[in-house]
């Protein structure tokens, strides 16, 4: 207790309520203007969180209760609670899960690092095999759950997600968790049946889909593995779990005639496309007339494809 000007100044005893005590090691308070005291809190912590009642013994006594809430930033939770990086088999069941802390309470958020758009399978029920059709998943753009849940997942779904806990104290944090879908190689070749002229350049298109990558080669009639040099090209174009390989023919010959396989696999299988190659006939020459030339289409079908070839076919002398 001091003296002032005005006669006595009340001592003055803050008090943490509901705990009865005084100020800790790091709170500190002082005396402002006009009898107004302050109380400073320095490295505040969670356990400073409650209730402070400022006490002034006078007679009555006279008090004052402030109560403090701590703002927590978010922050993930680590271990069993949050997912680390999957890698499964399609068509089984998996959960991501992420768990936030903060005050308040973060609100957690999924979506996909590459932006495009989370597939959520429409329906839960039995299916047996992998259709290929985005028409069975509605698409969202954010998930605004902790855990997202792929019901039989699909090679689509495969990718790198982020979870996001916010809860508008700063920062915002997130987590990277990749989901890798594991399946057989599946092959597709452009045309089966597949004609042309002597002489010309013919490519075959084969189309491969799986995960883990898959070794990819070329063999003519089963017998021969084909590999680039002077008779042949091969390309190969890999997006994702998605390869196009094409075997070019420079020149093609009545020799290159033949089956034509193209075959992918990896440790979970093995896949083959094929494809016929034949020598496409020159068209009948018509009578002589006295034009110069005669432009003449052939046209043949394939399995999958229709190809056109045109000709100059100059008139006999």
């Amino acid at each position: 207790m001091g003296s002032g000007a005005g006669g006595l100044v009340p001592a003055v005893a803050p008090v943490a309520a509901p705990v009865h005590g005084v100020i800790g090691s790091n709170q500190v308070m002082d005396e402002g203007v006009n009898c107004t005291w302050r109380l400073h809190i320095r490295h505040l912590k969670k356990s400073d969180e409650g209730c402070y009642m400022c006490q002034i013994n006078t007679s009555p006594m006279i008090s004052e209760l402030g109560c403090l809430s701590i703002l927590v930033p978010p922050d993930i939770v680590y271990g069993d609670e949050t997912s680390k990086d999957l890698s499964v088999t399609e068509g089984e069941n998996v959960t991501l899960n992420c768990q936030a802390t903060g005050t308040p309470k973060p609100r957690v958020s999924w979506r996909r690092e590459d932006g495009q758009h989370i597939l959520i399978r429409n329906s839960t029920s039995f299916s047996s095999s992998y259709s290929g059709k985005s028409y069975n998943f509605k698409k969202v753009e954010i998930y605004n759950e902790s855990k997202l849940h792929f019901y039989r997942v699909d090679r689509q779904q495969m990718g790198v997600y982020m979870c996001i806990a916010t809860n508008d104290v700063p920062p915002t944090v997130s987590k990277r968790v990749a989901l890798e879908v594991n399946f057989a190689p599946t092959v597709q070749v452009q045309s089966q049946l597949l004609g042309a002229p002597l002489g010309t350049r013919v490519q075959m298109d084969c189309s491969i889909e799986a995960h883990p990558n898959t070794i990819n080669f070329w063999e003519k009639n089963r017998t021969e593995m084909l590999v680039d040099g002077p008779k042949y090209e091969i390309h190969e174009e890999r997006s994702g779990y998605q390869v196009l390989t094409a075997l070019v023919i420079k020149k093609f010959t009545e020799q290159d005639e033949g089956i034509y396989v193209c075959t992918a696999s990896n440790i979970l299988g093995k896949a083959e496309g094929t494809s016929r190659l034949y020598r496409l006939a020159e068209a009948a020459r018509g009578s002589r007339s006295s034009s110069n030339t005669r432009p003449t289409s052939l046209f043949f079908i394939s399995l999958g494809a229709i190809s056109l070839f045109s000709h100059s076919l100059c008139s006999l002398r």
